[in-house]
């Protein structure tokens, strides 16, 4: 189907209708940025729902960045050591973000802490994956917590920021069954491929209006969602990845 579509004025005229403007997403990075490139691929193959128009980056040396050159997408960065704190970066951090107008923001392994007046800024419009099956393990060596503790089912989960670290309502998550042999490294593997899996889906359903934020929570096609969201099972994600079901 094209794009563009034609009719019929009332005086029997022809026009062809402008194209709907594409919807805009700007990624935050700080390091390899392969949640980026899961969103660049996905925009490649029409699968995004959307367009990665920036990607902003508080280290210089991401390797974020060059995904983002090799992609074509404007990138920017913007040292966090050159602002004498918090505040004063992300208000810089907005100035540059505005100057994108989108309409989502993507923190895809951007490791810092948001101040309220940058959530309060973009609030129900910033999304972000976190590598468990949140609200557990929030905060960092998830997947070393995870095995100590012994627990049966690990995963990953994309959720809403807000000024909790790790602690907005949760969108939607894919479970890993986690082999009580298995070793951290095998576990951050699988986890990073369900993240690979379900964050150019949350962000499609974003831009297609199907999740929102909403005054009691995460909200798909109208309806609150469960404290967990959405979940994919490790059955399921497992097909979808080609993984052996079993393993």
């Amino acid at each position: 189907m094209n794009a563009t579509t034609q009719a019929d004025t009332p005086d029997g005229t022809d026009f062809e209708a402008e194209p709907a403007e594409k919807r805009r997403v700007v990624v935050l990075i700080s390091g390899n940025g392969s949640n980026l490139q899961a969103l660049l691929d996905a925009q490649q193959h029409d699968e995004l729902g959307g367009e990665v128009v920036a990607v902003i980056s508080n280290q210089g040396d991401a390797y974020g960045l060059i995904r983002a050159k090799e992609a074509g997408v404007d990138s920017v960065v913007l040292p966090h050591r050159e602002y004498d704190d918090r505040e004063a970066y992300d208000r810089a951090l907005i100035k540059v973000i505005d100057r994108h107008t989108p309409d989502l923001i993507v923190l895809a392994g951007f490791m810092r802490i948001l101040t309220p007046t940058f959530v309060h800024r973009y609030a129900g419009r910033i999304l972000n994956i976190h590598p468990s099956l949140l609200p557990d393990y929030p905060g960092l060596d998830t997947h070393t917590r995870a095995l100590a503790d012994g627990v049966s089912e690990h995963g990953a989960s994309v959720h809403f920021v807000t000024e909790e670290l790790d602690g907005g309502p949760v969108a939607l998550q894919a479970a890993l069954r986690v082999d009580p042999d298995a070793t951290a490294e095998q576990m951050i593997e699988k986890v990073h491929a369900r993240e690979h899996l379900i964050y150019p889906i949350a962000v499609r359903w974003f831009l297609e209006g199907r999740l929102s934020l909403g005054a009691k929570g995460a909200q798909f096609d109208g309806m609150p969602l469960p404290p967990t969201g959405l979940r994919m099972s490790h059955e399921d994600a497992a097909e979808e990845l080609d993984e052996d079901i079993d393993e």
